[in-house]
């Protein structure tokens, strides 16, 4: 059962990356990418004059397999999905992630962003207590140096530097009414079904005025208070969700108009959508707590649309190489007492003295 229960949460993770891969991995497609082996011979790829060498790169590589085996264990490696292996995906997101970080830095170096002095004695002081944490097996599995770390702190740091600088700008004040949730219940009834294909095959009309007369008189009861709308829409809607939370631009347009503008205990008008016919009963309209939360998420959204909107133009103009054979050779580390995993750690740590 605990095996079967590692291999389902990893087919949800193999999801989630793919997803996750898909949208870093276009960082790698932006530009002009060039497979090669004109490159080094530890260079695994290159962005204008800057590079990832085989050591920078696994050292991402084994630290972030190492997280993976602490929380599921190694039996995750077992795991594939459509035929893509949960390593390969691993692989991938390692790879996207170096290359935004190290055409952030690109960006850095261009708004000519620097290090203070106590900035980099902290980082120097961040490599030092990582590098001496790793034993000689690690090191020699994963081919780094004290300088490779001090030069990946450091990078990452310029990156961090220029995100920062960018979102600066940023407003921070979000309204009440723009992150407020609104919480109804709903009764559903489709006026379509989908085929094998996916293709929406539309009720007749007169299925469609079944369906119509069917909600007009479930919300005659509702207001008259001969049967509740929960025990309405519980015996009735095709929805599984009776009860829903929205913010702002979560959901059907057509649906968040009426949302949005009802009133605590007001039941709606029948509202028809592509998919069928709605009934809305206001549940709440404001919760002061999950607004606030909101809030910091509309905030975080506001400071990535900034960076991406600087970012992606500048990553239009950047050249980049793989060294595909290089690449091909990399799979994950398979030398016993290799077990470091504090690499992200130790920087996070060193970030808050910035």
């Amino acid at each position: 059962m605990k095996k079967r229960g590692l291999i389902k949460v990893g087919m949800m993770l193999i999801c989630v990356l793919l997803t996750g891969c898909m949208g870093g991995c276009k960082d790698l497609d932006r530009g002009k990418v060039v497979f090669t082996t004109s490159l080094a011979k530890d260079e695994l790829f290159r962005i204008d004059q800057v590079s990832c060498t085989l050591p920078e790169y696994m050292l991402y590589l084994v630290n972030t397999q190492n997280k993976y085996e602490e929380i599921f264990g190694k039996e995750i490696w077992q795991v594939s999905f459509e035929g893509i292996t949960l390593e390969d995906n691993v692989k991938d997101n390692v790879l996207a992630k170096i290359a935004r970080m190290k055409s952030v830095y690109l960006l850095a170096l261009q708004k000519e962003i620097t290090l203070t002095e106590q900035e980099e004695k902290h980082l120097q002081e961040a490599a030092k207590k990582y590098f001496s944490s790793l034993s000689k097996v690690e090191v020699e599995a994963m081919g780094v140096t004290e300088e490779v770390v001090l030069q990946l702190y450091r990078e990452n740091a310029l990156a961090d530097k220029v995100y920062h600088e960018i979102i600066a700008g940023v407003n921070p004040e979000i309204s009440d009414d723009e992150a407020r949730t609104v919480t109804v219940e709903q009764i559903f009834l489709r006026t379509g079904t989908m085929d094998s294909e996916g293709n929406v095959i539309t009720y007749s009309e007169v299925m469609k005025a079944e369906a119509l007369d069917k909600m007009n008189s479930f919300r005659e009861l509702a207001i008259s208070g001969e049967q509740g709308f929960t025990e309405l829409a519980g015996r009735y809607s095709e929805e599984e969700n009776i009860r829903i939370s929205l913010k702002k631009g979560e959901g059907d347009a057509v649906l968040e108009k009426v949302i949005f503008s009802l009133q605590t205990d007001e039941i709606s008008e029948v509202i028809e959508t592509q998919q069928g016919y709605y009934l809305l009963k206001c549940i709440s309209t404001f919760d002061k707590a999950q607004t606030d939360a909101n809030k910091l998420v509309l905030i975080e959204k506001r400071k990535n649309e900034a960076f991406s909107k600087e970012y992606d133009t500048f990553v239009e103009k950047l050249a980049r190489k793989l060294n595909e054979k290089l690449w091909q050779k990399i799979n994950l580390n398979q030398t016993p007492g290799v077990n470091t995993k504090s690499f992200f750690e130790v920087y996070e740590e060193c970030l808050e003295n910035f």
